[in-house]
């Protein structure tokens, strides 16, 4: 009987598969608690410029009631920037290694439950509280429970909703780079593709290029991306040019909304804005180098959780109870506005716990069957 050689005979036997160890882009990433508090601090920016600055609901102009808070509330509304360089950051994390029909789910499961609640809320508000805010008939109602209101020149129920569609147009351009498979190139890609293409409409009239490429705000999820890549894989000078660029790029159509603001907000120190967009760039940078990821309070992740509630609820449910009680001088304008804000804090914890759990659970289970 002939002997089989030592090459046919390990041939012969199953050999064990190789074992790979995990590289840097496809471990799992920890949570970054530092990420769920920067979220709700930008939620807040936004709350007190829309409570002491905007100033909605007050019975005099809300510069005289709070002259001091005023100078700082004044620049809240740039917390919507730092949402949006969040979102880059939260929204590449989340569809990495999950193909697109998951990713696809994940935004639906997160944005609509809070949202349609929101939009019954604040129509059950005015209709119920007479603060004089004007209600919206139902069919507009309906139509904002798509998000879909403002490409169908429908009015919001509350204005903060403009937000939403900008960030639908986000998804819908990073489903593109998510259906072909995401990878460090490819993100890399489409960040320098995203930023060209900016350049090029920029100065355009409106269109539907320019309304799909979002050059007022693109910038900012570009960075939010490119940070992203710097925290799952490691800083390089390509990212770094990239957060650099999109920061000098951002400045301009920053200073442009600063400059539409005036009518409403008097004359302003310019200089504020450049260090806040500058102070939102470095912390993000802190957070996708590491340097923050010794915060791990546990509060941080609850804290995180009311921040889409709490941006939803806050502008006019707040504005319909400041123009209720404020002229009836039942307490101070101070008393008054911390218990509105502590009331949509309790609110947003309500929501979080008892709509979007439930709901989003609910969603997530009959979603993955289609």
């Amino acid at each position: 009987m002939n002997q089989l050689s030592p090459e046919l005979l390990k041939a012969r036997i199953p050999q064990p598969e190789p074992q790979i160890a995990p590289s840097p882009g496809t471990k799992r990433l920890p949570r970054l608690h530092a990420l769920d508090g920067l979220r709700l601090g930008a939620a807040l920016m936004v709350v007190m410029y829309h409570y002491t600055a905007r100033g909605g609901g007050w019975p005099t102009p809300v510069r005289g009631i709070f002259p001091e808070t005023f100078r700082i509330s004044a620049y809240g509304y740039l917390g919507v920037q730092l949402f949006f360089i969040i979102s880059g950051f939260v929204v590449c994390m989340s569809a990495w290694n999950r193909p697109v029909k998951a990713f696809f789910v994940s935004r639906v499961i997160r944005l609509y439950p809070a949202y349609w609640f929101a939009v019954i809320a604040t129509s059950v508000t005015i209709m119920v509280i007479p603060g004089g805010a004007r209600h919206l008939p139902w069919h507009d109602i309906l139509t904002n429970l798509t998000m879909l209101q403002q490409p169908l020149r429908v009015p919001h129920v509350d204005g903060v909703y403009w937000t939403l569609f900008t960030e639908l147009r986000f998804y819908l351009l990073f489903a593109l780079v998510a259906w072909w498979g995401l990878t460090y190139k490819r993100v890399l890609l489409f960040c320098c593709v995203w930023g060209a293409a900016t350049i090029l409409v920029a100065k355009q009239p409106p269109g539907p290029l320019r309304l799909l490429l979002i050059p007022e705000y693109s910038w900012f999820f570009i960075a939010g991306m490119a940070f992203y890549l710097m925290y799952r894989f490691r800083p390089n000078l390509m990212l770094f040019g990239i957060v650099g660029v999109s920061f000098c790029a951002s400045l301009a159509p920053t200073m442009e909304e600063f400059e539409h603001l005036t009518p409403f907000l008097g004359k302003r120190a310019a200089w504020p804005v450049i260090v806040l967009i500058a102070a939102f760039f470095g912390v993000m940078a802190l957070i996708a180098t590491g340097k923050l990821s010794r915060i791990q309070w546990k509060w941080l992740p609850v804290a995180g959780a009311l921040t889409y509630p709490v941006y939803l609820l806050h502008e006019v449910i707040g504005w319909e109870f400041f123009s209720y009680f404020a002229p009836r001088e039942l307490v101070s304008p101070w008393t008054l506005l911390g218990l509105v804000l502590l009331g949509v804090l309790v609110l947003s914890y309500l929501v979080n716990k008892l709509v979007e759990k439930p709901l989003s659970a609910y969603l997530k289970r009959h979603l993955a069957q289609l």
